[in-house]
């Protein structure tokens, strides 16, 4: 028998050995990524939620109710999911309220109405399940409330309402005070809606929607952190992309400027010409006093609508001022003017791009003076493709 060539794959043993190994290695649970004062501050809540919800109904039974229990043990699961993970839908103060008290309702019918305790409990955990889902108040706890009416063989209706409810809402308030307290919001808002969202935000949103669609399941995390979190992830990738680059290294240094006094005839002539949609006004220093962009030039000639757009536009640049000379740059310019230093990392100017509807950002040199201008496809470029910083000068 000739021997196994040594290009052949692995042997059905050494790879079932490998799915066992990789299997396995499934099971081992993931690191917390918190760090020690976040846990002590979830330690601490549990401790003081559970201590207060004890002491006050320990107080509000009394001896009317000595034969009852003060505090079920659901409570102890509900504290971890209140204090531990505070911006869980599955532990809002309704998905705790309601979660309990309503499984407990269910696991008490259960216990008086189905006979083998086998399938009451069976039923109990299912029909509480399908009951929080169906009224968004999904709370791990709620099965354990089911199961425990079922397996004590409680079959009064009151139970559900001292202790379980009464626990359940002395819980969810000490949640609401103890994690604002501690710089957690609770219960966890979700985000407004926002009806003039740019485009791509929009569209995010509506690829967000598509793939929880087709995840198709349930998610320990609310859809606005989740987008939250894509959204804190994406900046991070911007600084770890940008980090470095300044304004000078992506700049455009061949620059076309206009004074305040350019008729407003060449001003056009050139943004057609050059192909570009802003033009810097400078001062006899070269210091930035201004810009004119297309929109200024729209909103001088009142283009609200296509009709007679020529005609407008024409009239604007052939008007005559109240001296007899033609209209000017100065008297249709932005004269409030967003400027960035040379030094300035570009990472800074991401928001201006992005949110506060910025296209042209002059730069300026030490003294002052404009040396370039950065726009937004200076800015995706840079995404794409970092430029390499320039050498520093060799001594």
């Amino acid at each position: 028998m000739s021997p196994p060539s040594p290009n052949a794959g692995p042997g059905p043993g050494a790879k079932l050995l490998q799915a066992v190994l990789l299997w396995l290695q499934s099971l081992r649970p993931a690191r917390t990524r918190i760090n020690a004062r976040e846990r002590w501050r979830i330690v601490s809540g549990s401790f003081v939620g559970i201590l207060l919800t004890g002491v006050i109904c320990h107080l509000a039974g009394g001896a009317a109710m000595a034969s009852l229990p003060w505090l079920v043990a659901p409570m102890g699961a509900s504290a971890v999911l209140v204090f531990g993970v505070p911006s869980s839908p599955l532990a809002q103060p309704w998905s705790v309220v309601g979660g309990n008290t309503l499984s407990a309702l269910v696991g008490i019918a259960c216990a008086r109405w189905l006979g083998p305790p086998e399938l009451a409990a069976a039923v109990a955990v299912g029909a509480a399940i399908g009951l929080m889902l169906a009224l968004r108040c999904l709370h791990p706890p709620g099965g354990a409330a089911a199961l425990m009416m079922v397996l004590g063989g409680i079959t009064d209706p009151w139970f559900a309402v001292f202790p379980v409810l009464l626990n359940a809402a002395l819980l969810a308030m000490a949640g609401i005070a103890y994690n604002n307290a501690t710089y957690r919001p609770y219960p966890h808002a979700q985000r407004p809606a926002d009806k003039e969202k740019p485009p791509q935000v929009r569209d995010a949103e509506a690829d967000l929607d598509a793939v929880l669609a087709r995840y198709n399941q349930v998610l320990d995390v609310s859809r606005d952190d989740l987008q939250a979190l894509l959204e804190q992830m994406k900046w991070q990738a911007y600084q770890r992309k940008l980090a470095g680059v300044r304004c000078a290294d992506i700049m455009s240094r061949d620059l076309v400027t206009v004074t305040h006094s350019t008729p407003l005839a060449q001003a056009w002539t050139l943004l057609r010409k050059r192909r570009i949609k802003a033009l810097p006004v400078v001062d006899a220093g070269f210091r930035v006093v201004g810009i004119v962009t297309l929109a200024d030039f729209m909103r001088a000639a009142e283009l609200e609508s296509y009709d007679g757009m020529d005609a407008k536009l024409r009239k604007l640049l052939g008007a005559i001022g109240a001296s007899g000379e033609p209209a000017v740059v100065g008297q249709i310019m932005t004269r409030q003017v967003r400027v960035a230093g040379m030094q300035r990392y570009l990472v800074d100017l991401v928001p201006l791009f992005g949110g506060k509807g910025h296209h042209h950002i002059p730069i300026i040199g030490d003294d002052g003076r404009l040396v370039g201008i950065v726009t937004q496809s200076d800015m995706v470029a840079a995404l794409f493709e970092p430029p390499t910083p320039p050498k520093e000068p060799e001594p």
